[in-house]
């Protein structure tokens, strides 16, 4: 697929051939990959069915272990651990005599560990399954979680897309309210929402445990846990099983890419050690992020994040992950910049044993499970990232296509609407490699992040206070950041990747940006909650965005764009700021130009038949002035045009700040887009 690829044959040989050994090794030390990744069944602490609990650690710098917490009124000495080989310590306490486990539901433990410099180091397993802060305290504790009747699962996993429409989410922030909202409200009140916009992923973020709330989940502390801030692990399974019942997938956000440097409450020197998860600094430390970064040579660290992928597959039923961090991963100095010279992506700047454990951890998840969805976070363009392992690939289904909000931020910020470029934002939108899916978006929950600004505020900025009312005429402002904000999403929707990822609220063009309670903003949650209320408000032009996002997800969902081959581009016309394309028998037609609109416009198409509209961003009710007939059909003519050998001819209005996104027009007024189906080759 690839002849510039041959140059580095040998790489991708030795790539395939050290995850083999892996295999093998596996296969002779565990009895194979799949009882390696059930370790998260033996590790931490385990109920046996005489109600003994077991309890297992691997501490291999420790000098002794000690397990204290309400059960024996914190006793650092009561209940030592066993020392086993290679640095494991175990420990069982017999049920107590009415035979019920020895540690209550719901009390808290820690680990003691003596080191050998003579310390007393209080710590959390890592393995712990649930951890909660008390209103005043600032470390984390370990809370034993075995809940006499756990919540059960009903609803089967849904099959797995063939059109990815991802809705990125964060629990915490999913409220109006200035508060850290719970899972259940997400289950009651934001669920149905994502069902009615016509998205069928679920992608949520800042569930592993995080002691930072303002990290955004980012710098994890406990990687079992369920994030107790938002509620109980039976509150999160629930809402799963509600989401699968809606037929949509999960993903988790996870974050293998490196860990928080906390150590009371997190990983970071678990057994004293400066190393133990962990390369040894320097090498083991993320300058940049302030955090520490696994070693992905040491076969307990495999253990731990193997499992840690299968606990979350199992326990909670996600249908598959979204890889944070990729690129940091990927390579020693841990992302520059990348001009696309193959020679970036091999040789000794690689780090093998990273790449090496994504391979692995894809090749088991899709054995294991083969629906389950991985989505790498990269931005160096790493060849056959998105390729089967079997062909030396690093087996994600997906890669995020970074490049793109990027490139509409870069458009607002610095470009006035007459001097963007056609060519280049298609450029941008079809930069991708051949046979390796995308996920494409205009923004995600990086442009909302304070310091930046999310598309709609870029658009409209302090006007989306005070001219959102639909009641009274838009101002040009207002006028055109409505319009534009459709089309942006609409055209990236339609040319930039295999799947579409939202944030959650920019689909109605939340204002302002997000910001989490921290020192600098006097621990404020203003700026924490997204204001779905806006939407539920008649009179405010939020409802329309709303509208068009959910009409545009469903056209997808009827036509299948995302699962069709890329489209053909058959123009992008600087002067009269206007882009067609054609994928899955629809046709696309974009007119950027801030005042000129178009009659008698020729657009050339690949397939005769009759055209008819089927999506609109002018129509009235996505806040857009109503110009076209929808009851007009186009045919084509044998009319070369364009390189195409038929052509249909479109109006393409004047319509001022008029925004429009259609598969196909007739008309193409200025600022507007639109949707055609060719009804006579869908028949056909």
């Amino acid at each position: 697929m690839d002849p510039y690829l041959q140059a580095y044959k040998k790489d991708f040989e030795r790539r395939y051939e050290l995850l083999q050994k892996q295999l093998v090794q596996l296969e002779e030390a565990e009895g194979g990959f799949d009882q390696f990744t059930r370790s998260y069944k033996t590790f931490g602490i385990q109920r046996k069915p005489d109600n003994s609990l077991f309890f297992k650690e691997w501490a291999p710098a420790a000098e002794a272990l000690f397990l204290t917490g309400d059960f024996n009124d914190w006793d650092k000495f009561s209940h030592p651990y066993t020392k086993k080989e290679f640095g494991k310590w175990e420990l069982i306490l017999p049920p107590k005599q009415d035979k019920s486990p020895a540690v209550n539901h719901n009390t808290k433990l820690k680990v003691v560990v003596h080191t050998k410099q003579g310390e007393r180091l209080y710590r959390i397993s890592p393995w712990a399954k649930y951890v909660t802060q008390e209103d005043t305290a600032v470390v984390y504790d370990w809370v034993h979680w075995d809940p006499p009747q756990p919540y059960v699962q009903i609803h089967p996993r849904p099959t797995k897309p063939r059109s990815l429409r991802t809705y990125e989410a964060h629990v915490g922030i999913a409220s109006p309210e200035g508060k850290i909202a719970s899972y259940t409200n997400f289950t009651n009140n934001v669920l149905p929402r994502i069902k009615d916009l016509g998205y069928n992923c679920i992608q949520l973020m800042a569930i592993m445990e995080h002691a930072y709330y303002a990290s955004f989940g980012y710098q994890v502390t406990s990687f079992f846990a369920a994030s107790s801030r938002y509620g109980t692990p039976d509150e999160l399974k629930q809402l799963i099983d509600v989401a699968h019942s809606m037929g949509i997938v999960v993903l988790l956000d996870v974050v293998h890419s490196h860990a928080s440097k906390n150590t009371e409450d997190g990983l970071n020197q678990f057994d004293g050690s400066n190393s133990c998860f962990f390369h040894s600094p320097p090498r083991g430390e993320h300058t940049q992020w302030d955090s520490r970064l696994f070693n992905y040579s040491s076969w307990e660290v495999l253990r731990f994040l193997l499992s840690n992928l299968r606990w979350w597959m199992e326990e909670y039923r996600f249908d598959g992950f979204r890889f944070d961090g990729v690129t940091s991963m990927l390579y020693h100095h841990h992302g520059t910049s990348f001009s696309g010279d193959y020679s970036e992506y091999f040789g000794l700047q690689v780090d093998e044993d990273s790449l090496v454990y994504l391979m692995l951890a894809n090749h088991i998840l899709h054995t294991l499970y083969p629906d389950c969805i991985t989505i790498a976070e990269d931005v160096s363009g790493m060849p056959a990232l998105c390729r089967a392992v079997q062909e030396g690939g690093l087996g994600f289904d997906y890669r995020l296509a970074m490049a793109i909000p990027d490139k509409w931020i870069q458009i607002l910020k610095e470009l006035k609407d007459e001097d963007w470029s056609m060519g280049n934002i298609v450029y941008t939108l079809t930069n991708r490699r051949f046979g390796e899916k995308c996920i494409a978006y205009a923004e995600s929950h990086d442009q909302a992040l304070v310091g930046d600004k999310s598309l709609a505020f870029w658009l409209m900025d302090k006007e989306m206070y005070t001219n959102m009312s639909s009641l009274v005429p838009m101002t040009h402002i207002i006028d055109r950041g409505i319009q534009l904000h459709k089309m942006i999403r609409l055209l990236t929707h339609g040319l930039g990747g295999e799947g579409y990822l939202n944030f959650m609220g920019n689909e109605f063009g939340h204002p302002e940006w997000l910001d989490f309670p921290r020192v600098g903003n006097n621990h404020s949650y203003h700026y924490a909650r997204r204001q779905f209320n806006l939407v539920d408000m008649d009179h405010l032009r939020y409802h329309q965005l709303y509208a068009f996002d959910r009409d545009m997800n469903r056209t997808e969902d009827k036509y299948g764009w995302l699962a069709a081959q890329p489209a053909f581009v058959s123009a992008k016309h600087e002067e009269d700021k206007v882009i067609v394309f054609d994928r899955a028998n629809v046709l696309f037609i974009f007119n950027f130009h801030p005042s000129k609109s178009f009659q008698n416009y020729r657009i050339g198409v690949e397939v005769p038949g009759k055209y008819k509209i089927k999506l609109d961003t002018d129509e009235t009710l996505y806040g857009g002035h109503g110009r076209l007939d929808h009851n007009t059909e186009f045919f084509s003519e044998s009319h070369p045009f364009n390189v195409t050998k038929l052509s249909v001819l479109k109006n393409v209005m004047h319509i001022k700040w008029l925004l429009r996104g259609l598969l196909m027009g007739t008309i193409v007024p200025q600022h507007s887009a639109r949707m055609y189906c060719n009804e006579g080759a869908a028949q056909s």
